[in-house]
C-alpha cells in the first residue's frame, strides 16, 4: 500500500493536491474566503507590532502566495518545511552551497542532469574547492565507500535524467544516518505522486517545479522540502537573505494551480509512457529502452518497491545512425522536439543533436550515448502517441 491510498495518513494524496484555500489553512487570519488562493503581488506589507503584527512584511522574505504553496509542497512530500525557488537549479544550488562549506566533501551519484553536473564540477568544486566525489549510486556500497567523517552532503537523482537509473533511497539513507550526513534526493522525474523520499529516509527532496508539479510548461521554478529544522533554517536564510532566489507570486500561483491536477495527470502520463515503452521495446530498430516500469529494466524490482508508479519519462537507444535519428524525430507529429519535460504535451529530445554541450563523454559522470532519445510522454490519447512513434520509426 502506498500513501496514495493509505488511510493512516491525515489526508490522501489527491486531497492534499487539490489543497485548501489560504483561509482554510489559516482560518484565524480572516480574509476574503477565496476558493483559490489569490496572487499577492505587493512587494511590501503594512508593518505592525505586538498583537497586530503580520506574518508578512516584505515579499523577498515572505509572501502569502508563496507561503501557501510552500505549505502545500511540504504536505505533498510529508515534510515539515517547504521552500519555493526561482528554478530547479536555484533549489539545487542553494541546497549545496548552504550545506557544503568551501573545501568540504560532497558525494554524488554519477548519473545526473547535466546542469547539476556543471554546477558540481565548475562551481561547487571549481570555484569553492569542494571535493566532489561521483559514484555509481545504483550500488549502495559505492556510496558507503565514498562517505567518511568529513562528508558534508550525499546527493542523488532517482530516477536519473536522462538514463532513468535508480538508487536505493532507503539504503543510502541508512548510510547517511550512520555518518550523520544529510542526504538529498532530486525526485523531479518521479514527482511527489510516485515517490516519497522523505518517507524512505532522505533528509531533503528537491523538485524542478517547472516539470510535473506545474505540468503546463508555463512556469520556471524549484522546490526543497525537508523534515530537518537545522537544514531548513540554513536554506531559508540562504534563499531569503543570502541569495534572494525565491519564486515569484505569479509563478507560485501557476505551480499551485498545476498541483491540483497532479494525481490525474501522473496516472495518465504513466499509462501512456508504459504503452510507448512497450512499443519501443518490441521494435527491431530499438537497441534498449530505459523505463523503470518495464520488467526488462535492471532495477525494475527496486522501482516497484520504492515508487508507487513509473511516471512519464523514458529514453531509448536507437539502433542506427544520427542521420536516421534526425529523420525519426522529423517524422514525429505528436512529439515536439524541445527541452524540458513533465508538461501535458509530449516532447522528444536527442541530447547529442540538440544539446551536445550537455552530453557527458568519459567525464566524471555517466556518459550519455550518442544514439539516446529521451521522451517526455504527455497526456494525449495513447493510440495517437503510439501510432505517431510507430509511423516515424524506420
Amino acid at each position: 500500500m502506498t500513501r496514495n491510498d493509505d488511510p493512516s495518513h491525515e489526508n490522501r494524496f489527491a486531497t492534499i493536491a487539490v489543497g485548501a484555500t489560504e483561509n482554510a489553512m489559516h482560518p484565524h487570519k480572516g480574509g476574503t474566503n477565496d476558493v483559490i488562493p489569490p496572487i499577492h503581488l505587493s512587494s511590501t506589507f503594512e508593518w505592525a507590532s505586538g498583537d497586530d503584527a503580520n506574518e508578512h512584511d516584505y515579499s523577498r522574505e515572505s509572501n502569502p502566495t508563496r507561503a501557501a504553496l510552500e505549505e502545500q509542497l511540504a504536505r505533498l512530500e510529508g515534510g515539515e518545511h517547504g521552500l519555493a525557488f526561482a528554478s530547479g537549479m536555484a533549489a539545487i544550488s542553494t541546497t549545496m552551497l548552504s550545506l557544503v562549506p568551501p573545501g568540504g566533501h560532497l558525494v554524488s551519484s554519477d548519473s545526473l542532469y547535466s546542469g547539476t553536473e556543471k554546477l558540481l564540477t565548475e562551481l561547487v568544486a571549481g570555484h569553492f574547492g569542494v571535493d566532489v566525489e561521483f559514484v555509481d549510486a545504483r550500488e549502495p556500497e559505492n556510496v558507503a565507500a565514498a562517505v567518511d567523517s568529513e562528508t558534508d552532503l550525499i546527493w542523488a537523482e532517482t530516477p536519473t535524467n536522462p538514463l532513468l537509473r535508480l538508487c536505493d533511497i532507503r539504503s543510502i539513507a541508512d548510510i547517511a544516518d550512520d555518518h550523520d550526513v544529510p542526504f538529498g534526493v532530486d525526485s523531479t522525474f518521479a514527482s511527489p505522486y510516485f515517490q516519497a523520499p522523505l518517507e524512505l529516509g532522505a533528509d531533503i527532496v528537491v523538485h524542478s517545479t517547472t516539470k510535473y508539479l506545474n505540468g503546463h510548461s508555463d512556469s520556471i521554478g524549484g522546490a526543497v522540502i525537508t523534515d530537518d529544522d537545522a537544514v531548513f533554517e540554513k536554506l531559508a536564510f540562504s534563499q531569503r537573505i543570502g541569495l534572494g532566489n525565491m519564486l515569484s507570486p505569479f509563478d507560485c500561483y501557476l505551480v499551485g494551480r498545476g498541483i491540483k491536477t497532479l494525481p490525474a495527470r501522473m496516472e495518465h502520463h504513466q499509462e501512456n509512457a508504459m504503452a510507448v515503452a512497450r512499443l519501443l521495446e518490441g521494435h527491431e530498430r530499438v537497441a534498449r529502452v530505459h523505463y523503470p516500469g518495464l520488467e526488462s529494466h535492471p532495477q525494475h524490482d527496486l522501482a516497484a518497491e520504492q515508487m508507487s508508479g513509473y511516471s512519464g519519462m523514458l529514453s531509448f537507444e536507437f539502433d542506427g545512425t544520427l542521420t536516421e535519428i534526425e529523420a525519426f524525430v522529423a517524422g514525429l507529429e505528436m512529439f515536439t522536439p524541445g527541452a524540458s519535460l513533465g508538461g501535458v504535451e509530449s516532447l522528444v529530445e536527442v541530447p547529442s543533436l540538440m544539446i551536445p554541450d550537455e552530453v557527458s563523454h568519459g567525464s566524471a559522470t555517466a556518459a550519455v550515448p550518442d544514439n539516446l532519445v529521451r521522451m517526455s510522454v504527455g497526456i494525449e490519447h495513447v493510440d495517437d502517441l503510439c501510432e505517431d512513434v510507430r509511423t516515424a520509426l524506420p
